[in-house]
């Protein structure tokens, strides 16, 4: 099996990689903007002829996107995360019909969620800010598309690797900083009050691999969470246990712009448990533990491919 990986360099990329990579027989390609990548390739830019000629010739049997923006203007979020799957689903359209796509979205794209509810699939979405709206347009062209597709609606992802812009990468970097001070140390965060649903970043890349294997058509979309809604302050209080900081966890920082209009946000992941056999094997507190060990090493800069 051949598989073209778009966005591999990031967060959650890197993990899938390395399910992707051990899968029986297969190949691993990988599409980005840097020139070391099989495939050189700039969703925002990109044209869907040519990017359809290109992936042809490297025959995938599946392609998987991770490619897409956080942050930045209202132009770059649409340019990567609305324009770029559009121009995917195109391009396969066009050269590569039978190749299978599996694409990443986001728990944002649902947006407001009453509380103590689960989300399904079948949920409306309605994203309450510029991200969840181009993540949901992405979303859109691929589940619309004629493709054997189907997107992996991740929720909020934690593990070894976080990127600093995200509140688990950031405050274990910052509680490394502050450690020395021990209980004079304080940690300032943001609002810890809202609930979400966190699934460990190894969980998603399994559910990848089992999305890329599957026989037969897939769901349009599948939700990948853990399940459970827990307040955010989990977070701070998992890399507290793991560090053994003894200061204080000051809340009167600032916080998401992204997330703060969403109170509580909680996955119903049985479509996915039914269609991949996928169950999430992680509990927060192993993962943010992982997490704690492995800021410890030498940082690596993500890029997005």
């Amino acid at each position: 099996m051949r598989i073209l990986l778009l966005g591999g360099d990031g967060f959650l990329g890197r993990h899938a990689a390395a399910v992707l990579r051990a899968l029986p027989g297969a190949t691993v390609l990988t599409a980005g903007r840097r020139p070391a990548h099989d495939l050189r390739l700039d969703l925002a830019t990109a044209q869907a002829g040519p990017l359809g000629e290109e992936i042809a010739a490297l025959a995938p049997d599946a392609v998987v996107n991770f490619a897409g923006a956080v942050a930045g203007s209202a132009v770059k979020l649409a340019e990567v995360n609305a324009r770029g799957p559009a121009v995917l689903c195109e391009a396969l359209s066009l050269c590569a019909p039978k190749t299978r796509l599996v694409h990443i979205g986001s728990a944002g794209e649902y947006g407001v969620c009453a509380e103590g509810s689960s989300l399904s699939e079948e949920a409306d979405a309605r994203p309450v800010g510029v991200y969840g709206a181009t993540k949901l347009a992405g979303s859109l062209a691929v589940a619309g598309s004629p493709l054997d597709a189907v997107v992996l609606r991740v929720f909020n992802p934690v593990g070894p690797g976080a990127p600093a812009g995200s509140l688990p990468g950031r405050l274990a970097a910052e509680l490394r900083r502050v450690a020395p001070e021990g209980a004079e140390g304080v940690v300032k965060v943001g609002d810890l009050s809202a609930y979400r649903d966190f699934v460990d970043a190894r969980d998603v890349a399994g559910a990848v691999g089992l999305a890329v294997a599957a026989e037969g058509p897939l769901p349009r979309v599948l939700n990948l969470a853990s399940g459970r809604a827990q307040q955010v302050r989990a977070i701070a209080d998992g890399l507290v246990a793991a560090s053994g900081f003894t200061g204080r966890i000051d809340e009167s920082g600032a916080g998401s712009e992204r997330s703060a209009g969403v109170s509580w946000q909680q996955a119903d992941v049985s479509a996915a448990a039914e269609a991949l056999g996928w169950h999430p094997t992680t509990g927060l507190a192993d993962t943010l533990r992982d997490l704690w060990l492995d800021s410890a090493a030498p940082a690596t800069t993500p890029a997005v491919a």
